[in-house]
């Protein structure tokens, strides 16, 4: 089964507890939210407070991708604001294992990120501890980039890896996917699919997640 997690770096940040409802009507499994520090990407995007207010609008579980430097610093407080899974980047911490193992203490899933560039091999000591490996098809920091056609192999790659290490782990897939990608991704491996302007820049929000759903293959 495919999971489908609508970003909010595309939403409508004057309404976002409208773009939750909408995204929630068309049947989202969790809801994905950047957090971007200005320093390992070029962007700066939300907090904790914002997701603590989130939290109130809605029971779907909260994705929380921390594109942030030292997110061992923040773990609980994320935790704390209603985060269900926390994501940290392989790039930004220097004791991996501790952090995933912090992150579990804490009662949420810890997922593990690389970036485009960053070789998926490097993530085999980490299968066995993290609950979830999100591959980046963009580079990371600003939402609507074009697909990075070569990650494909990439996730095939990935999920090569993680079925035989660690077959129950979520395999996510975050940047550029739309109706084109979606399938070819789950194909490869993928069951988790992050899309922010395939569905917030729809005008039918609804549609826009079912038809997602639909192009993945999933039910």
């Amino acid at each position: 089964m495919v999971t489908i997690a609508p970003s909010l770096l595309a939403a409508d940040f004057a309404d976002l507890r409208g773009q939750i409802a909408l995204a929630e009507q068309g049947g989202a499994d969790w809801l994905h939210l950047d957090v971007m520090d200005g320093q390992f990407v070029p962007n700066i995007t939300i907090g904790p407070p914002v997701i603590r207010a989130l939290r109130r609008c809605t029971s779907l579980p909260f994705d929380v991708h921390l594109m942030i430097q030292n997110p061992d610093r923040y773990l609980e407080e994320f935790r704390s604001a209603g985060a269900d899974s926390i994501t940290v980047h392989f790039e930004t911490c220097p004791h991996l294992h501790g952090t995933v193992q912090k992150i579990k203490s804490l009662g949420a899933l810890a997922g593990v990120c690389v970036n485009p560039a960053t070789p998926e091999s490097l993530l085999s000591g980490i299968l066995a501890d993290a609950d979830m490996i999100l591959i980046m098809t963009v580079n990371p920091g600003f939402g609507g980039q074009s697909f990075i056609r070569a990650s494909v192999e990439k996730i095939r790659r990935t999920a090569a890896m993680v079925r035989s290490a660690h077959p129950g782990i979520h395999l996510e897939v975050d940047g550029g996917i739309d109706l084109t990608t979606a399938r070819s991704v789950v194909d490869a491996g993928a069951d988790v699919l992050v899309a922010g302007q395939s569905i917030f820049g729809s005008r039918d929000i609804p549609s826009a997640v079912r038809a997602l759903r639909a192009a993945a293959g999933g039910t």
